[in-house]
């Protein structure tokens, strides 16, 4: 470049990001809206695998290795996503039937994939589940559950693939070690 020879990147960077709600999962916004990466300092190459809306917070991973990336997205791979989710109301047995059978009008031509829910609790007015997905699709548990009559008020990423969030705090990142990095290869293939 510029005259001067370029070595080939040979290491990578893989990171676990504990991101809060109020940051969408961009580089650009023309609407201005706060950013990841506003307040991650990575290089222009690091990117987010996949994506967590901008009210939604838990594990992300970031990385430069856009294989392994797109792997891990990949509907092929069925990398399981699990959610801790707070919804307005109680479902009903027959409402939890049919997120773990899937096939929920979601509009658009779109229906739900099956889901693993567990109810966690029930509060005045309130529901905690843990639901576990197999591909990620925009907004899919916030579409789907609204389909049901259960507004989301908070969701939160716990676990994708084998990683899980753990206590990293809200905010904080840190680098994925070596263990880690193979097992999400391998769960990849």
């Amino acid at each position: 470049m510029d005259g001067k020879p370029v070595s080939p990147q040979t290491s990578k960077t893989y990171i676990l990001y504990h991101k809060p709600a109020g940051l969408l999962c961009s580089r650009k916004d023309t609407r201005g809206r706060p950013l990841i990466y506003d307040v991650l300092d990575l290089a222009p190459n690091i990117q987010s695998v996949g994506r967590l809306d901008m009210d939604s917070e838990g594990l992300l991973i970031l990385t430069d290795d856009g294989q392994l990336a797109q792997q891990l997205i990949s509907p092929r791979t069925a990398i399981p996503r699990q959610y801790r989710v707070r919804i307005t109301g109680h479902p009903s047995m027959e409402t939890l039937e049919k997120l773990r059978q899937g096939g929920i009008d979601l509009g658009r031509n779109d229906t739900s994939d099956a889901w693993n829910v567990i109810v966690d609790g029930e509060t005045k007015g309130h529901t905690w589940l843990t639901i576990t997905i197999h591909r990620g699709r925009w907004r899919e548990v916030r579409r789907t559950l609204q389909a049901c009559g259960h507004e989301v008020r908070r969701l939160i990423r716990v676990r994708f693939g084998p990683l899980k969030l753990g206590d990293l705090p809200r905010g904080a990142w840190r680098p994925l070690k070596a263990g880690e990095i193979k097992t999400l290869r391998q769960a990849a293939r």
